[in-house]
């Protein structure tokens, strides 16, 4: 049994319809400008069940490979034979499949101690040899940029370090550049779903004019906004829109434009993977029903499910009955009190659409070995028509 789909509840229709009547920036603005992203990341670690070659490159105008990390004393980055081959077989895979592809690769991740960021931008020094030794990281093994996932910024100071090593590292890669004689290498960072920390201690903000100046985009991570920390109810945990609070994607890419972005510049991001919790009461089942725990989980992950093993709990459980939540812009799924909330085709052409309309330069998604035979990244793509 599966609820009508429906693109937008009625006040996510108000919303959108405000936002296109009162945006500086519309579609028609949007049609000028640079080349839309359709990104994805893929996570290295899964090479052996998913390598280069099983990504539909044609869906992509860029891929992320997902980590390097440089030494934690050196600050430079020292590769192996094994990563060597890696990044090679990334690169040449890719760009032999389809030419007009960019790769990147992305430095840091989640795991990624951000202390240690903190301590090499702090210092001119350690960003220069950084930065020196990401450049010639990239050049080596074909990247066409790369992209910083720093996880997070603590406070107003390392903000002004982040600062410093994008504006230090604008800087290095158009010098090489020049003496090259190559095109620029990209630089991107992955960044919090707000330009504002509102929900942490201490509260603060991105340099918004440093990005402008600096970054060629940032993709900002609109998900993981409820998940296992909080087992007392569900939640659409990459909601577009929520009635009652700041924790949405509309309203995290509204604050990156309020606070001085570039629209060009704003890339929206979406999870091929959900998150699930226990019913209370298998008959009080919406978001926001009362919870006891996490529910059906992936191995060592605790309530979560990539997006092509919530589609096979779907067909194994035939009691399951999926919802496409109208408020939110999100589906959920439940079969008892097995409760599994995720991104289906239907919430991601209308968040594609949204971000289209809002005048942004395009969206990614966390992770590519995540989707189901291409099904979410299709959509997606299909979506997204100028």
């Amino acid at each position: 049994m599966k609820k009508a789909s429906i693109l937008l509840s009625s006040y996510g229709l108000l919303f959108f319809l405000s936002l296109m009547l009162n945006s500086s920036s519309s579609v028609m603005a949007f049609a000028s400008s640079p080349r839309v992203i359709k990104g994805g990341y893929w996570p290295s670690w899964r090479n052996s069940e998913f390598p280069p070659s099983s990504i539909d490159s044609k869906l992509f105008t860029h891929i992320y490979y997902s980590f390097l990390s440089p030494n934690s004393q050196t600050y430079k980055f020292e590769i192996d034979s094994s990563t060597a081959s890696s990044l090679l077989t990334f690169t040449s895979t890719l760009h032999s499949k389809n030419p007009p592809l960019k790769t990147l690769y992305s430095i840091g991740g989640g795991a990624a101690d951000p202390a240690f960021y903190a301590r090499m931008a702090s210092d001119p020094s350690s960003r220069r040899t950084f930065i020196l030794s990401s450049i010639e990281t990239a050049r080596k093994y074909g990247f066409d940029g790369i992209d910083l996932d720093w996880e997070f910024p603590r406070d107003a100071q390392e903000m002004e370090y982040f600062s410093s090593l994008i504006s230090d590292w604008r800087s290095e890669v158009q010098r090489e550049a020049q003496l090259t004689r190559r095109a620029p290498i990209l630089l991107t960072a992955a960044v919090y779903f707000s330009n504002s920390f509102f929900l942490a201690s201490p509260i603060r903000s991105y340099p918004v004019s440093s990005i402008n100046r600096n970054l060629d985009w940032v993709n900002a991570m609109c998900y993981d906004f409820a998940g296992s920390w909080d087992t007392s109810a569900t939640g659409a945990h990459a909601a577009l829109f929520a009635a009652n609070s700041n924790i949405s994607t509309s309203y995290g890419l509204g604050s990156w434009i309020r606070a001085g972005i570039m629209r060009s510049k704003l890339v929206m991001g979406m999870p091929l993977y959900g998150k699930s919790w226990t019913l209370k009461d298998p008959n009080v089942n919406g978001i926001g029903a009362p919870a006891v725990d996490v529910g059906p989980s992936r191995p060592g992950e605790r309530g979560i499910l990539f997006y092509y093993e919530i589609e096979e709990y779907i067909s194994r459980n035939n009691r399951t009955v999926v919802v496409f939540d109208e408020k939110t812009v999100s589906t959920y799924a439940v079969d008892g009190t097995a409760w599994i909330g995720y991104d289906d085709s239907r919430s991601v052409r209308g968040k594609v659409r949204y971000a289209k309309a809002l005048g942004i330069r395009g969206y990614f998604f966390w992770a590519l070995s995540y989707d189901q035979n291409w099904k979410i990244s299709t959509a997606a793509s299909r979506s997204w028509v100028r």
